[in-house]
């Protein structure tokens, strides 16, 4: 059903290799690069996600409620993406750890222009 995420970014540069660094850590690639956006991806069948410039020109804002949620394959996973991305300069929105008893383990960070993302599995 979902075929891409767009998260909007002040500084295309630094946010790249924030998200560079992090999708290595996923075994994502960049699947496409223009000169306002960047998407990543496994392929383009699959969901991808992208920053972008915003195209009216004025600054990028975060949206109150929105937040991408990325897959792990394991708990082992979480950790080194949230641990790397603080290490990168996000911020904590919620350490990694069981949320209710259904199996969902997840870690919530801010990346660098405050946009919030959730890297989870089911264990």
């Amino acid at each position: 059903m979902i075929g891409y995420t767009s998260l909007g970014t002040n500084n295309l540069d630094l946010s790249v290799k924030f998200y560079d660094e992090l999708f290595s850590l996923l075994n994502v690639k960049r699947l496409m690069e223009v000169e306002d956006f960047i998407v990543w991806g496994t392929d383009f069948n699959t969901p991808c996600f992208s920053i972008h410039v915003p195209f009216d020109g004025n600054p990028a804002t975060v949206g109150n409620g929105v937040m991408v949620a990325l897959n792990a394959t394991n708990r082992e996973t979480v950790k080194t993406v949230y641990n790397t991305a603080l290490e990168l300069g996000a911020s904590c929105e919620g350490e990694p750890g069981p949320r209710g008893d259904t199996g969902f383990y997840a870690a919530y960070f801010r990346d660098l222009d405050g946009n919030k993302l959730n890297i989870h599995c089911m264990s």
